[in-house]
């Protein structure tokens, strides 16, 4: 029988789709399950958006540009010049998905064996691109109990060797919700400029910063032109997770030559989303500020709850829509599938993401899972009080 490659083989399973099985399971059992193991929002996409798909007349469904097309770029360099980051269409490479502009930025700026040090816990997807990629990420560890916070300067630079290619960060974090302050982005130029690094930014919940807190982009830093590298997509900003647009942003004229050339050889991203997320261009600012209200609502509303439950420990977002909260168990991979298989309370269960698929250190996160808050107030209410019930039963 052929062989599976040995990539293949350590492709990590997606903490977060991962149970979906059993989930879909207890729904054919008849078990209502609250989903807030995935970052889906039920924020309705904007209709600009929905109209200009089904108002075009295009007869011939062609190939789009490799790197999108002149005016959306031209149109994307517009909205990144109203948060204060000026670059001009030829920055920018259209990819479909965050996901594909991280596989194209790995590819660009890595070879086979290369590391990019990730504080962690971080987005799990990060592990599946790397190992794709054949880099070696290489974490720092954030803890809860500061918040999730920027690991200390220090602990970044004892990882740092010839091997090195890059600092990667998620600002605002998935999964933790932690915005990095304009301090904390400094630090980071500061030690990449000084070992010539690249500095990546997954930057997609750029419009979602709470408290009265600034997002800092690391392209709005004088300096770093050379250095930095933003991803971003539709997916969040606009509530379009389907329409997998999204794009790398860059000053470095020779990375993004290399980037084009890997968005060349997947032909284009596909043409009726870019429709959708050149017209979502449009959007008007009052429902960023109508989302990021019912946002912070809803984070109140979940971080609240949470702390009522006796031995549940949790982060206090400022960003994203995302929470990690420590639970009282010692495997969550075993008390998220226990939820969707063996428990229910009034026939209704939740799903979570155990948080272990959001580290690649072993062992890290095994108490812990994250939680999007992309449920109504109600439903992250019901939804509490079940985890709540299901810890009792689950630890007697």
């Amino acid at each position: 029988m052929p062989l599976i490659s040995e990539k293949g083989l350590q492709m990590p399973e997606s903490p977060i789709r991962k149970l979906v099985p059993y989930a879909e399971d207890a729904k054919k059992r008849g078990t209502k399950v609250y989903h807030l193991n995935i970052g889906q929002p039920d924020i309705k996409t904007p209709q600009v958006a929905l109209d200009a798909v089904k108002n075009n007349d295009i007869k011939t469904l062609s190939y789009a540009r490799s790197e999108g097309s002149e005016v959306y770029r031209t149109k994307l360099a517009n909205y990144y010049a109203n948060h204060k980051i000026n670059v001009t269409e030829n920055n920018i490479v259209v990819t479909t998905g965050g996901s594909e502009a991280l596989l194209f930025t790995m590819g660009s700026i890595t070879d086979p064996g290369d590391e990019i040090i990730i504080p962690e816990p971080f987005y799990a997807n990060y592990n599946g691109f790397s190992k794709a990629s054949g880099v070696t990420v290489v974490p720092v560890i954030s803890k809860i109990e500061d918040n999730f916070a920027l690991p200390k300067i220090e602990d970044f630079e004892k990882l740092i060797t010839k091997k090195t290619k890059a600092i990667l960060i998620c600002n605002p974090g998935n999964p933790t919700g932690y915005l990095y302050s304009k301090e904390e982005i400094e630090k980071l130029k500061k030690i990449v400029l000084k070992h010539d690094l690249f500095l990546i930014a997954d930057e997609v919940y750029r419009e979602f910063a709470y408290d009265g807190l600034q997002h800092t982009s690391v392209l709005s830093l004088e300096g770093l032109e050379q250095n930095a590298i933003v991803i971003d997509s539709v997916s969040k900003r606009y509530s379009m997770c389907g329409a997998r647009i999204g794009c790398i942003v860059s000053k470095n004229d020779e990375f993004i030559k290399t980037a084009i050339k890997f968005a060349q050889a997947r032909l284009s991203p596909p043409t009726y989303a870019l429709i959708a997320s050149e017209a979502a261009l449009d959007t008007p600012q009052q429902y960023f500020d109508d989302v990021k209200a019912e946002y912070v609502e809803r984070r109140n509303t979940l971080v609240t709850e949470l702390k009522k439950i006796e031995g549940v420990k949790v982060a206090n977002p400022k960003g994203a829509f995302y929470c990690v909260a420590e639970l009282p168990v010692t495997d969550t991979d075993d008390f998220a599938q226990w939820l969707l298989e063996k428990f229910n309370l009034n026939n209704e269960t939740v799903m979570v993401a155990p948080a272990s698929g959001f580290y690649s250190t072993e062992g890290e996160g095994k108490n812990q899972i994250r939680m999007a808050y992309v449920l109504k107030n109600e439903d992250l209410i019901k939804s509490v009080e079940i985890l709540g019930e299901a810890l009792k039963q689950y630890n007697s």
